[in-house]
């Protein structure tokens, strides 16, 4: 069987962030930040807020930024931001609402065109082009501020190829990127074979994978077939016949994201990003699964990025060697 829990020895060095999308409803609100502060037992570096394409869900990313921050005490919260769909004084008016809230940390993105994926993007023709030079705008503001951009190991469904897909990385790294985050993936040889070319070419920042436990397969093989993810056969065929045996497949998805996780570990990475779909209970699982520890209690009231999430862990960012 796959292993699903590092060894005590094997622990230490390892990072966590979570991403958070906006809440609609008052009830979603409740449960966003219901999760952020159970979550927060497990010492994220960082966690992130989602921001819609075209400023779809401005107003509510920046309620949830600020109060994460000036309400819950999480000063290490990155925002997300987007340029698709606004002129440039508008993104450059919500870049310095959030340095006004305490944002030191972006995650810097073109967005989805707004026909939707699939359809043809047309960059604004007063706004930023691309995500390039929006982490451009934001490095203007500021060399200590920690600006990460998107990553991906099965290559953006837009790029002619891979080699493509990693010279807009560079091109983002040389702009002033300083991590990237990847989409979800579920066959680590394709991370390791992607960060591998991503070293040849001369990109030496994080790479951090980012990992989503399945809450719902159907769910998540759409989304996949929209941003060029694959869902290998063997997890689908684990997970198929759990459909109406929620507690079995629960177990299951628990299991397939541990296997994930310390598979990684193994390899080398350190650092990992983990896709809550703002729901405790599943990464909740994964987590002590694979064994990372919890935080004290005093320590978890006012998170201040870095944080380890295990015991002895040193303040480095592993995942920037030139191997994973």
């Amino acid at each position: 069987m796959t292993a699903q829990t590092l060894y005590p020895a094997e622990r230490g060095n390892l990072r966590l962030s979570f991403e958070y999308f906006p809440p609609k409803t008052d009830e979603m609100e409740a449960q966003l930040f219901q999760t952020a502060d159970d979550l927060s037992v497990f010492g994220p570096a960082f966690i992130t807020v989602t921001y819609g394409a075209g400023g779809s869900t401005k107003a509510r990313s920046l309620t949830t930024v600020r109060r994460l921050i000036a309400e819950s005490g999480f000063a290490n919260t990155a925002a997300h931001l987007t340029c698709v769909g606004a002129p440039k004084a508008e993104v450059d008016a919500v870049i310095d609402e959030y340095l006004s809230f305490g944002v030191r940390h972006f995650v810097a993105l073109r967005g989805d065109p707004q026909g939707g994926i699939g359809s043809t993007y047309q960059p604004h023709p007063e706004g930023y082009a691309s995500s390039t030079d929006l982490v451009r705008a934001i490095r203007a503001r500021g060399d200590d501020i920690e600006i990460s951009v998107s990553s991906y190991p099965e290559k953006h469904p837009e790029s002619p190829d891979v080699a493509a897909d990693i010279d807009m990385l560079k091109r983002k790294v040389d702009a002033g990127a300083t991590r990237a985050l990847t989409q979800f993936f579920f066959d680590n040889n394709d991370f390791e074979r992607y960060l591998e070319r991503v070293r040849r070419a001369g990109v030496n920042i994080p790479i951090v994978p980012g990992i989503l436990p399945i809450n719902n397969l159907a769910q998540v093989q759409k989304f996949a077939g929209l941003c060029g993810a694959t869902v290998p056969e063997a997890i689908v065929t684990r997970l198929v016949h759990l459909e109406d045996q929620p507690v079995e497949r629960f177990k299951e998805a628990t299991h397939i994201a541990a296997e994930q996780i310390v598979d990684l570990a193994r390899r080398g990475v350190r650092d990992f990003h983990i896709y809550t779909m703002n729901r405790t209970p599943l990464v909740t699982a994964v987590l002590d699964l694979v064994g990372f520890e919890r935080v004290a209690a005093e320590a978890v009231g006012a998170i201040d990025a870095p944080l380890m999430v295990a015991a002895g862990a040193a303040r480095t960012f592993a995942t920037g060697a030139a191997a994973p």
